[in-house]
């Protein structure tokens, strides 16, 4: 009798563990997307842009990358450049009357006319590209660590760097980011979450949870592409070969408990859908 106890006791002990315990070190949100637009399913986004009406997206793949044009929600491509089929296109963001965009490992970035997409210029990056933003002052560029690299916008030279951490540990795999309100969203590659990063300290302030709407059904089709319109509150959310552009308010967000296993399907929870 006392042996059958103790595996009940094991059972609903496991039971809570998995179901119903959390230990999330920061604040996690939630938001029910108020729109959801079209995005063309074959890009496999690396940097997602908003300004004027406009969305300027980047895509990745070596003979596949390019820097495109839309309006916001319609099919219509109004202007695009593609990559020389030797680059992986990675992040964009835009400064000014320019659009910067990098590229995964070959050490490159290009500079954009933002008005024509004419090539202005190019630059050189130490290691890999992956996500690019600016806060006005100065680029930021991730390069899948625990980092975030400070550029000059006028020499593209590092001026300092960053160390991202989750209540003291590193926060790997940093992948798209856009600045918002004074903060760093990034993407996680492999994860259906975003962290809000303080571009001051390095701290994670608090995750979005994006499982309630993520379309990921394969390893690498991730949520990846963040951009911010200021004047409505809105962030456009999508993904790599994503079929939909979801639209969050930020004044709607909730926030929620996440168990073990909620947790674990923000990165496996393609496995079930």
């Amino acid at each position: 009798m006392n042996r059958l106890l103790l595996i009940l006791l094991f059972i609903v002990t496991v039971l809570y563990l998995i179901f119903l315990w959390s230990d999330e070190e920061v604040p996690v949100y939630r938001f029910n997307p108020v729109e959801q637009l079209h995005h063309d399913k074959n890009l496999f986004t690396q940097g997602l842009e908003y300004k004027n009406g406009l969305l300027y997206e980047g895509s990745g793949l070596r003979g596949a990358s390019e820097l495109r044009v839309t309006q916001i929600g319609s099919e219509e491509i109004l202007q695009r450049r593609f990559l020389e089929k030797k680059y992986f296109g990675e992040g964009i963001t835009i400064f000014e009357d320019q659009v910067f965009q990098l590229t995964w490992q070959s050490g490159k970035g290009f500079i954009y006319d933002l008005n024509t997409l004419e090539l202005r210029d190019e630059f050189s990056i130490t290691g890999e590209g992956w996500g690019l933003t600016n806060d006005g002052q100065q680029l930021i560029m991730s390069n899948g660590s625990d980092r975030l690299i400070f550029l000059d916008p006028n020499s593209l030279k590092p001026t300092g760097e960053l160390l991202v951490n989750l209540k003291g540990k590193p926060q790997f795999l940093l992948n798209e980011l856009e600045y918002i309100n004074g903060d760093v969203w990034a993407n996680i590659w492999k994860n259906d979450q975003i962290v809000i990063i303080d571009p001051s300290s390095g701290k994670v302030k608090s995750i979005v949870d994006l499982s309630n709407f993520s379309e990921r059904k394969r390893r690498h089709d991730v949520s990846n592409g963040i951009a911010f319109n200021e004047e409505q509150n809105t962030v456009y959310l999508t993904g790599k070969n994503w079929s939909s552009i979801y639209v969050i308010r930020l004044d709607q967000k909730r926030k929620i408990n996440r168990n073990l296993f909620s947790r674990a399907y923000t990165r496996f929870g393609f496995l079930l859908r």
